[in-house]
């Protein structure tokens, strides 16, 4: 298989921000290894798919070394770019990285690389398309997470159920509004919500939100939903929420907000 040259070449991030609960940590209180490396293949699997636009099957991964622990409570961003392109096959790396909600401290915990192949048929183009020089820019301050619709997540009729698309337009709408303000934040409400387009099985969702505006105790955020066909590129937006989150001290109580 002929490898292209990476150098200065790399592909545009994928990213993963999940919170770790209870249900995912040990007895110890960290993330378990086997839930960091279903991220990172998740993450792997999607940057990929975006890039070749084929069906991928995970091959193999590198060494992978855990450096830190991610502790419950914690964000952990998940990252991936292609970084290697042959024939049918890709490499992606991708990165872990433990982010404490409340005072921004980050610390990578771990790094791999994935190969990935795709499966020869009619809906695989092969050779897959080389590595872009200089891939564009995403807007600075606006939080764009990946996420992928499995079955268990769907209905009878093969799209996303209204209650988990919800939830993660909510975990996204968390995650920007305690990186803007970095305290302890609960949801206050969230205005009506309208569904314009379906999310099917096997699609990708991308959630952008972005922080609209801060009071003295509440911060607002928009977050729009858009689904993502991995075989055709297709996009279509399939809803937009607003959420407005409350700072609240160790009692439960409104609190300021105190922004760097």
């Amino acid at each position: 298989m002929t490898i292209q040259d990476p150098s200065e070449r790399v592909g545009p991030a994928v990213q993963l921000i999940d919170i770790v609960f209870p249900g995912d940590a040990n007895h110890h209180g960290t993330l378990f290894g086997g839930v960091a490396l279903a991220h990172m293949d998740k993450v792997a699997f999607l940057a990929a798919s975006r890039h070749g636009r084929a069906p991928f099957v995970t091959a193999s991964s590198k060494k992978i070394d855990f450096a830190a622990p991610a502790f419950e409570g914690e964000m952990v961003e998940v990252t991936g770019r292609v970084v290697r392109v042959g024939t049918s096959s890709l490499e992606i790396e991708v990165e872990l990285i433990a982010e404490a909600p409340v005072s921004g401290e980050r610390r990578l915990c771990t790094r791999g690389r994935f190969t990935l192949v795709a499966r020869k048929g009619p809906d695989t183009l092969l050779p897959l398309p080389p590595l872009a020089l200089n891939p564009t820019a995403k807007p600075e301050g606006v939080l764009r997470l990946a996420e992928m619709v499995f079955p268990g997540q769907t209905n009878h009729y093969g799209t996303l159920y209204g209650g988990d698309a919800l939830r993660m337009m909510g975990k996204a709408a968390f995650i920007a509004a305690t990186r803007r303000a970095r305290a302890v934040l609960v949801m206050a409400s969230s205005e009506r919500i309208d569904f314009t387009a379906p999310i099917g099985e096997g699609d990708m969702v991308e959630l952008v939100a972005d922080v609209t505006k801060t009071g003295r105790s509440s911060i607002h955020v928009t977050v729009e939903l858009w689904s993502e066909a991995l075989l055709s590129g297709a996009r279509r937006h399939a809803a937009t929420a607003r959420f407005t989150l409350v700072a609240v001290d160790a009692e439960g109580r409104p609190t300021a907000i105190q922004l760097a």
